[in-house]
């Protein structure tokens, strides 16, 4: 048995319970919506016996005064019904919104507290379509879905009591047509929560697809590889119509078969109740054959509908589950620390580091060094070597496998995350911008940071007029991810939001790397500006950092193979040697 026939046989109660869970903040708009589904389905009942009373009593009596009176019950009837449905419809979708707007938030605080590694192998596209449009359908349990059954269902069961007491045997003639429906009802529910699944399945790959070659159309068109993508995108669009597609085949398949049902009791009705006449004391009358076409109606609509409606139903349900799955995720890291520092001075001490990306694949096999506070340390080595891993633990983005990092003195698992990176600043080789203001991408909306403080330490480092020339100034909105900023002008508004945040450790990760010879001379005087008094961590290939570093980290494979200031090592003739002739010795001459 494969697993989508295993979750097409039956329907999770404990995940429903789950889900309903979040309803209790709410309990007063959950009594609400369930008291006016009750109202709802009286004043439905109602409006066939009032029916049959206008037929049988008003009228065969030609009784002006009761014909007012019933007329004027059935439109309150009627305007009851109105009025139901009217707070059926708002406070049900309150309800949902709600619940919803509490799950998400759940949702994105749990996701902001991932390790790495859980992004690292997520697709962002999936992670989106968790947050927004699977959080709709979860949304649509409450306002198109649970209580809608529930409803109906008060409605099918208030009308079958009718049409008992009305007459008994033309009830069971018409209750009769019920199994077939109801055994259409449930293959189809069955059917629909694994085509549902699918659909999920395949509008997360969709979503994916689309987020990334968005994000990467600048590769896509420099490489020609339009055609392939629309390839790509023409197939996974077809998996996607075919997966919908399977869910109106199923519909096309049971609704005509509901309409035929319907249509063979209306046809009972006629035959035994009119032409055979099965009762003469009870079916006498035209009112109760009026009032049955009513009830029937009463009886099939919402059996017809409850099945539409628990399609909603199951792919909330589906969207819930794969919802509850990242809230379950065990990726967090533990901020168990209680320690909180007000002032670090940035001594570091890296012992025995250990560390894998990938289980029982060691990228970092032992690392040991000492910065003093204050120090300038650059690492250096071949791409791959480790150093930007080294940077990560430092700020706890991954979890180290054995050995120990300290602060101060301190190991960095007893401060809380909060503490150990509020100390902590760095600017990457790939700048990440927000659309967004420019003074907003540097305090990143911290109110203790005015438009004052950013400008002073945009002149302290040189860049103020550089921001100046921008329209707006620092209100400059740089659109998404910076793109109305060049490589070089990103790179100098990291490097001013990392020194507003006046932290104790700075780390430049190839900050130099991608920018033109102008914003290296800018961030080269806002470099030694911010390094002062601070301890600065510098993985740069640019020769005037490397040389006016105190020290530098030589790694290679994962292991630290020298250690050594700039002159020191060039004297040993080893492996940094071999990289500056190779790396950096022609830029010295240029």
């Amino acid at each position: 048995m494969s697993k989508n026939e295993e979750i097409g046989k039956a329907f999770d109660f404990r995940l429903f319970k789950r889900v309903f869970a979040h309803t209790k903040p709410y309990r007063v708009i959950f009594w609400v919506v369930a008291i006016v589904a009750i109202l709802s389905a009286a004043f439905a009942v109602l409006t066939p016996i009032l029916v049959r009373d206008i037929i049988n009593k008003a009228l065969s009596a030609k009784d002006e005064e009761l014909l007012m009176l019933v007329v004027l019950a059935m439109l309150g009837a009627l305007l009851g019904q109105v009025i139901c449905q009217l707070s059926f419809n708002y406070y049900a979708n309150l309800l949902g919104e709600s619940v919803i707007k509490d799950i998400r938030v759940r949702l994105f605080q749990r996701m902001m507290g991932f390790k790495m590694t859980y992004f690292d192998n997520s697709s962002i596209g999936v992670l989106v379509t968790r947050a927004v449009a699977d959080m709709q359908r979860i949304g649509e349990i409450f306002s198109q879905g649970f209580f809608v059954i529930v409803a109906d269902t008060l409605k099918m069961l208030s009308a079958a009591g009718i049409m008992l007491y009305i007459n008994w045997k033309l009830a069971v003639i018409v209750f009769a047509i019920l199994p077939i429906i109801l055994i259409a009802t449930r293959l189809f529910q069955q059917a629909m929560k694994v085509a549902f699944i699918e659909v999920r399945a395949q509008v997360a790959n969709l979503n994916s697809f689309v987020q990334e070659r968005i994000a990467g159309m600048k590769i896509v068109q420099l490489f020609n590889r339009e055609e392939i993508e629309k390839k790509k995108f023409r197939d996974i669009n077809e998996k996607h119509q075919n997966a919908w597609l399977r869910t109106v085949w199923y519909n096309s398949i049971f609704f005509p078969i509901a309409e035929i049902s319907y249509s063979i009791g209306i046809g009972l009705v006629v035959y035994f109740g009119v032409v055979q006449n099965i009762d003469n004391v009870s079916l006498n009358d035209t009112g109760s054959i009026f009032a049955f076409f009513f009830l029937m109606d009463l009886l099939f609509r919402p059996l017809r509908q409850i099945a539409d409606k628990f399609n909603t139903l199951q792919m909330g349900m589906v969207a819930a589950n794969r919802v509850f799955g990242i809230l379950d995720t065990d990726s967090q890291i533990a901020d168990k620390g209680s320690l909180e520092k007000s002032d670090v001075k940035g001594a570091l001490s890296f012992s025995d580091v250990r560390f894998s990306y990938v289980e029982d694949e060691e990228v970092l096999h032992g690392i040991s060094f000492d910065v003093e506070a204050g120090e300038t340390v650059a690492i250096v080595g071949a791409t791959g070597a480790g150093k930007s891993t080294i940077i990560n633990l430092l700020n706890r983005f991954y979890e180290i496998d054995s050995g120990s990092i300290l602060i101060d003195g301190h190991d960095i698992k007893e401060y809380t995350l909060k503490s150990l990176r509020s100390h902590i600043a760095i600017v990457l080789q790939d700048v990440f911008l927000f659309a967004d203001s420019i003074a907003n991408n540097i305090s990143l909306r911290d109110e203790s940071v005015s438009l004052e403080d950013i400008e002073q330490a945009a002149k302290q480092i040189g860049v103020h007029e550089f921001i100046s020339s921008l329209p707006e100034g620092y209100l400059y909105n740089v659109k998404e991810r910076g793109t109305m900023l060049s490589s070089g002008q990103r790179q100098l508004i990291a490097f001013l939001r990392a020194y507003v945040s006046n932290p104790s450790i700075l780390i430049l990760d190839e900050a130099t790397s991608s920018v033109d010879t102008y914003s290296e001379q800018l961030i080269q005087q806002a470099t030694d500006k911010i390094t002062e008094g601070r301890t600065s961590i510098i993985i740069a290939h640019r020769l005037a950092t490397i040389k006016k570093a105190d020290k530098i980290i030589v790694m290679d494979a994962g292991q630290i193979v020298e250690i050594g200031n700039h002159q020191e090592l060039l004297k040993k003739g080893g492996y940094y040697n071999d990289l500056y002739e190779a790396q950096f010795l022609e830029e010295e001459v240029a």
